[in-house]
């Protein structure tokens, strides 16, 4: 019996402790305070861990770009300096948290992720606006909203887990409530001009019109029940 309880003990033990590592080798950090310790250290190791696309379309200045998702992601952050602070951003935040509990595994001590990723720091005014026309512009984005009594705009991107959770059932509503409501899906990476407008800082967004004013929004994952209530 003592036995037993020493082992629940020692495996609880181990487990907190675990935790508490991780939460002090990890900071999960808003838009300001990782633009604060950003400036603060001196020659910071920046890493974007989105796709070279997505980094060549736009990124943080200074930030050097190690794709989560390709096959040599370990081989080349091992050559960055453990002993010093890490930064790592993705467009949302999901592939960032990965890649920053990897960098805890390889060794990292200070490791920082940008909570809402790329997005959020879009819409906190930090990026450079973007020179060039990505898709629709203000204008045809108010006519698509306008060309029914009811719309629904589906913001997403091929990357974004729940949207592709939610796109079955997202195409069903499109054919089967036609008549009640136009829905439109846009690709948050193929018009970024008008994501930047509208300031979006995360995915997926939905957003209904009536008679082209906005009456409802949700961001993030909607179960096909809730979102049927909806329209």
């Amino acid at each position: 019996m003592k036995s037993k309880i020493f082992l629940l003990f020692s495996i609880s033990f181990l487990f907190f402790s675990c935790q508490g590592q991780q939460s002090d080798t990890i900071q999960t950090v808003d838009v300001k305070t990782f633009a604060e310790k950003l400036k603060t250290t001196e020659n910071p190791q920046l890493v974007d861990v989105r796709t070279p696309e997505e980094y060549s379309g736009e990124h943080i200045e200074n930030a050097t770009n190690v794709n989560w998702n390709g096959s040599d992601f370990t081989t080349k952050v091992a050559k960055y300096d453990k002993s010093k602070p890490i930064f790592v951003y993705c467009k949302v935040g999901g592939r960032s948290s990965q890649a920053a509990n990897k960098l805890a595994e390889l060794g990292f001590k200070e490791i920082y992720n940008l909570d809402g990723g790329i997005m959020k720091w879009s819409a906190a005014g930090n990026l450079k606006p973007i020179e060039k026309t990505v898709g629709i512009n203000q204008q045809e984005y108010t006519k698509l909203t306008q060309s029914s009594d009811r719309v629904m705009i589906d913001f997403n991107a091929k990357w974004c887990a729940p949207c592709k959770k939610m796109n079955p059932y997202i195409l069903k509503f499109q054919s089967e409530m036609a008549d009640k409501i136009k829905i439109v899906q846009l690709d948050a990476d193929k018009n970024k001009t008008i994501v930047e407008q509208l300031k979006l800082d995360g995915l997926p967004v939905l957003i209904i019109y009536e008679k082209g004013k906005e009456v409802w929004r949700n961001v993030g994952y909607i179960s096909e029940e809730d979102l049927k209530k909806h329209l």
